[in-house]
């Protein structure tokens, strides 16, 4: 059984990225509304006491007469989100973090107890973002994939996370299949597609000038866009299928370009559908995906229905 939500009292989130911190103030009885909200800049090689100042600054800056109930935090991996420490192993960013009780140390900055702060991946974070209040429309089994220097994911059931069973990718990470012998993200991702174009054409281009050029007609650039893109749906398929996915949500920088990118991850992700009507569909809340998904994850987990 759930209980109701406090009248007046919003969770407090933060979206952690890897130069970059969102705060707001979340009221997860009305999912996609941000009551307000505060972002700056981090630098995630600062010595331990300055980024974590850092991190909360936003955050602090939110804090009014109505305390939030909570603070829900999504962060990046690798992290023990139920231990609220990560190793960053393998990543340069946020090493001065690696081992440190954050929950303690978000708590002990945000005046809350340490067990009122919890923490989720950004992308399921994002996935359930998409699934409350977005494009995901509360499908009962939806795939939410997000596409940007990596490739992110989440596998919903009635919006809670799947990690674990044999209808998901190892702990529901897609970034760890392969194509063709190779890491997905070798295939598709901000840098790929950047190598890919280079490779080809002798000179460089940011994915968003990439996807301009294509949809402005220009061969070698749909080409590279066009292959990749159904190189990652082809690679996608099989555990959209296995999971029995309604609805495949994508997001990230570069679905903004959906216009490219979105007809060959249809039609190798769902082959048989029309693009009209069909279950592959571009994401709706863009950044404010995390940040409401973030909220819905710490009501369902203090035992409120969040929506």
């Amino acid at each position: 059984m759930t209980t109701a939500l406090p009248t007046g009292a919003p969770v407090g989130v933060m979206d952690v990225g890897g130069s970059h911190v969102t705060a707001a103030l979340v009221d997860p009885a009305t999912v996609g509304a941000l009551e307000r909200e505060a972002g700056s800049a981090v630098d995630p090689h600062a010595p331990v006491d300055v980024l974590l100042d850092q991190l909360v600054a936003p955050a602090r800056s939110l804090l009014s007469t109505v305390p939030p109930m909570g603070w829900a935090v999504a962060m990046p991996g690798p992290f023990d989100y139920a231990a609220g420490t990560g190793t960053f192993a393998g990543v340069e960013k946020f090493r001065s973090l690696a081992g440190v009780d954050l929950r303690r140390a978000l708590a002990e900055r945000l005046d809350v107890a340490p067990e009122d702060v919890r923490f989720c991946n950004d992308a399921v974070a994002y996935g359930i973002g998409e699934w409350a209040a977005g494009s995901g429309a509360r499908a009962p089994r939806m795939v939410c994939i997000t596409l940007g220097t990596g490739v992110g994911s989440a596998f919903l059931h009635d919006g809670v996370e799947v990690s674990t069973g044999d209808r998901v990718p190892e702990e529901g990470e897609v970034h760890r299949l392969t194509i063709d012998g190779r890491p997905l993200e070798a295939t598709f991702s901000s840098p790929a597609l950047r190598d890919a174009y280079r490779a080809a054409a002798g000179r460089d281009r940011t994915v968003e000038e990439l996807c301009a050029l294509a949809r402005q007609g220009d061969r070698l650039a749909a080409e590279v866009v066009d292959r990749a893109a159904r190189a990652l749906g082809t690679a996608l398929r099989p555990w959209v299928e296995r999971f029995a996915a309604d609805r495949v949500v994508v997001g990230g920088s570069i679905a903004r370009s959906w216009d490219v990118v979105g007809g060959p991850l249809r039609d190798t992700i769902a082959p048989d559908t029309r693009a009209d009507d069909g279950p592959v569909v571009a994401a709706l809340l863009g950044t404010r995906a995390p940040l409401v998904g973030a909220a819905v994850a710490w009501a369902r987990a203090a035992g409120h229905d969040g929506r």
